[in-house]
């Protein structure tokens, strides 16, 4: 698969599991190992339903979600995923408080917070009334990676 590579889909369930199989596909193919392509499945995994529950699904909004992998300058995996939905900005979710008892938490967050727990970097904009958020897996190759 050639880099950059994109992938486009309707925000719907059944669209799942070949955006992530997409997109493990293409940090496999720079050399990601199975720890941190599991990481990045389970970040896309929150990502993603998210996007189909919230920003379409229960808003009454149809619509595409596209993906594109690349990689940046210093090697490193980029994952843009691109949406017409409702708008949200991830970097604006309250952190849960994980120091609570599980029956005192509030329900959801969690999701969010590992996926900006388990990448490098997690960036969002609005931009041509699409949310588009970047997320950044460092190249397992570099001293400052995850893995």
């Amino acid at each position: 698969m050639a880099m950059p590579s994109t992938l486009a889909l309707p925000g719907k369930l059944d669209s799942l599991y070949a955006f992530m199989d997409f997109a493990t596909s293409c940090a496999r193919e720079l050399g990601f190992g199975s720890e941190r392509i599991g990481e990045v499945e389970l970040s896309l995994e929150e990502v993603l339903v998210n996007i189909i529950k919230h920003a379409y699904k229960e808003c009454g909004i149809e619509g595409n979600i596209t993906i594109t992998c690349k990689q940046d300058a210093a090697q490193n995996l980029v994952i843009e995923i691109a949406d017409s939905g409702t708008p949200f900005d991830i970097s604006s979710a309250r952190e849960p408080d994980i120091s609570l008892d599980i029956e005192e938490r509030q329900v959801g967050g969690l999701g969010i917070f590992f996926v900006k727990k388990l990448m490098d970097d997690v960036r969002y904009k609005r931009e041509d009334n699409q949310n588009k958020l970047t997320l950044v897996v460092n190249n397992p190759h570099s001293s400052s990676d995850k893995q």
